[in-house]
């Protein structure tokens, strides 16, 4: 449904990104795009991806956003997540790759949300200083998205704005926490800490 690219594109294109950010596994569920929906069967989807690859933390889109695909996939991720580690929910047989197995439940330990796009504080950065060059060559690495074609031009920035806006957004986040540059994330529950003096970014 993007303006720019095809589906085939975006595989591509998603493929270079993956392999320039070092990425060792990747996978797109049958979830059409700007149709996504939180169903029970989508819910089990991901609860099923959940449990197979059991990950620690996950990140999710902030669940408010201008495209509803990103709204609707922040709340399908958290109820997802809670759905895997039920232990009498039967989710093994929603993704075909999993049809069969027997996926112990999971519960990631920790959700934060991604809230680079959208206009509110974060509840913490992380210092992206040695691996700015890498997420920028992977934004470029989407050609159809970024570049000075006429199909959307109101709607996307054109290739020489694309270094200036990157580099700003991560440098203002970045000065938020005394690093270069930084990616902002927000967490919904409260913090808890031990050493008040072990906080690294000072009041003052």
């Amino acid at each position: 449904m993007g303006t720019r690219g095809t589906a085939a594109d975006r595989a591509r294109e998603a493929d270079d990104a993956g392999k320039i950010l070092g990425v060792s596994w990747r996978r797109a569920l049958d979830l059409p795009d700007g149709c996504v929906e939180n169903t029970w069967e989508n819910r089990l989807k991901v609860a099923s991806v959940i449990r197979e690859t059991r990950p620690r933390a996950i990140i999710l889109p902030y669940w408010k956003g201008r495209h509803p695909d990103h709204y609707t996939a922040s709340i399908l991720g958290y109820e997802a997540c809670f759905l895997a580690g039920l232990a009498k929910l039967d989710c093994s047989a929603a993704v075909p790759a999993a049809a069969g197995a027997t996926l112990p439940p999971h519960r990631p330990f920790k959700i934060i949300y991604a809230t680079l796009y959208y206009d509110i504080r974060p509840s913490f950065v992380v210092d992206i200083g040695d691996q700015f060059e890498g997420k920028f060559a992977s934004i470029l690495a989407y050609k159809s998205q970024f570049s000075d074609q006429e199909a959307g031009k109101d709607l996307f920035p054109a290739h020489d704005e694309i270094r200036a806006r990157v580099d700003a957004m991560a440098r203002f986040y970045g000065m938020l926490g005394g690093v270069t540059h930084a990616e902002p994330f927000l967490q919904k529950e409260v913090g808890l800490v031990e050493d008040l003096l072990a906080i690294p970014v000072k009041s003052i």
